[in-house]
């Protein structure tokens, strides 16, 4: 009877230990918490993956020259809901992206959404809170 009651302590640590860090992992506490807008940018290359789709691209900074950006989105299968794909965005495409850039890396953040040279718009995410509520 004594070693079943250890193995469900066990147990129920290692599901703790994990679900802690998978809690962890969502923070927001490495964003800004105000979003900038980065208007004039071409996309450079789209990483469909898992946990993460990130889409890289270049902007050009205050005195003209190209910075190479990178910013992190949800799921390939969360994003899919919301209507991506991994044709969405093309390297070359002209686009604008709106972002929380990172407290620690100056040209990486977390995409808000993305608004394409036809209009069309691409969300990280159906809240339209702005970023005023903590979502991760």
């Amino acid at each position: 009877m004594q070693g079943k009651r250890r193995n469900y302590v066990i147990v129920g640590v290692v599901l703790l230990t994990i679900c802690n860090s998978a809690l962890a992992h969502h923070g927001s506490a490495m964003y800004m918490k105000k979003a900038i807008v980065l208007k004039d940018v071409r996309v450079t290359k789209i990483m469909w993956q898992n946990p993460h789709t990130l889409v890289l691209f270049d902007a050009k900074d205050e005195k003209g020259n190209v910075v190479h950006w990178a910013a992190e989105a949800g799921s390939a299968g969360a994003i899919r809901l919301l209507g991506w794909n991994k044709y969405s965005l093309r390297p070359g495409d002209a686009i604008t992206v709106y972002l929380w850039p990172s407290k620690f890396e100056g040209t990486a953040g977390r995409l808000e959404k993305i608004v394409l040279d036809d209009g069309r718009t691409l969300k990280d995410s159906d809240r339209e809170d702005q970023g005023d509520i903590n979502r991760y």
